[in-house]
């Protein structure tokens, strides 16, 4: 007799095992596919952005650290998060063991903070950048930048740790039977989470944007009223690439945000955020997918990136001296 699509138990010799739901052979199939592509997709299109910029010297600048940076935790979050949040969903059982259990919530929450952290510091080097250019170049230095990036991962590793110390001290504590992961923040908690991680940061980038782009704007007026001499150029060169570079790291803004919104659903409700919500798939593939929509963002507005790919896959990457390549 069939068995597909009937209810089975997750681990057979336990008598405490949850039920399973065994899917179609051919649904397993597919969704066992697109997983696997989304996962090396994002995995392999981070790693060329993060290649890019180490390889080549003049794309050694802070802005372009903080991407490198940002890239590095997409490419986990393609890497380590996506292949168990899809083995969650497709098996509707838990079958990575207890301490998995305990640490891949802790994992996920870190690099998602971490990408927070991320654009928070993008934003405001973009503001430093094109709101107050004569300072910026003595404020915004290198070792400036890798000491906000290590500030950014260990805030999150400490937030996070202390977030879910419960659950990683007692990862069984809402399991109802052998073979389940169960993650419930509560509803206070999550709200003060909430604002913390994510209302808080987003209005800080909301209003740091709003006035790069007011100058921006004052700047292209300043572009069409100078004259057409050729010493005269290079400002009105230099201005509107920062006008093409905030518009960029403005999408960058929107799509994350467009991505994360939906995850906070459950405390806008008034709900506790768990695991066991039957939309919570739903929202954490939508938070995962920004992960892989950032380097298309990169491939589509950064001409460096595009031509960093070119030489890439012509293998030019190969060649003697191709780390000083004039890419930008």
């Amino acid at each position: 007799m069939d068995q597909t699509g009937s209810p089975q138990l997750c681990f057979p010799n336990f008598n405490t095992s949850c039920r399973r739901l065994l899917r179609p052979p051919s649904e397993a199939v597919l969704l066992y596919t697109l997983l696997g592509f989304a996962s090396l997709l994002t995995v392999t299109l981070n790693s060329l952005v993060i290649f890019s910029i180490s390889h080549f010297r003049q794309l050694h600048t802070p802005t372009n650290t903080l991407l490198l940076s940002l890239a590095v935790c997409d490419m986990l979050l393609g890497l380590l998060v996506m292949p168990i949040e899809g083995l969650r969903y497709i098996e509707t059982c838990w079958l990575l063991g207890r301490l998995l259990c305990a640490l891949s919530p802790y994992i996920f929450y870190c690099l998602i903070s971490a990408s927070l952290g991320h654009m928070v510091l993008i934003s405001i080097v973009r503001y430093l950048t094109i709101c107050d250019p004569l300072k910026h170049s003595s404020k915004i230095t290198m070792t400036n930048v890798k000491m906000c990036i290590l500030l950014c991962w260990t805030s999150s590793v400490i937030y996070n740790g202390l977030i879910l110390m419960d659950h990683m001290g007692n990862p069984d504590r809402f399991s109802s039977c052998h073979g389940e992961c169960v993650v419930v923040i509560s509803y206070i908690p999550g709200t003060i989470d909430l604002f913390f991680t994510f209302v808080g940061p987003c209005t800080v980038m909301a209003v740091l944007y709003m006035r790069v782009f007011l100058v921006a704007l004052t700047q292209m007026r300043v572009i069409r009223s100078q004259a057409a001499a050729t010493s005269d150029r290079l400002a009105p060169t230099a201005k509107k690439s920062h006008m093409k570079a905030a518009r960029t790291l403005g999408i960058l803004i929107v799509v994350f945000l467009m991505c994360y919104c939906p995850y906070y659903y459950p405390t806008f409700v008034g709900e506790d955020t768990s695991t066991r919500l039957s939309y919570y798939s739903i929202l954490t593939w939508i938070e995962l997918l920004n992960s892989c929509l950032n380097p298309l963002i990169y491939a589509m507005f950064y001409p460096w990136f595009r031509k960093a790919l070119k030489l890439f896959f012509t293998f030019r990457i190969l060649q003697a001296q191709s780390r000083e390549v004039m890419i930008m």
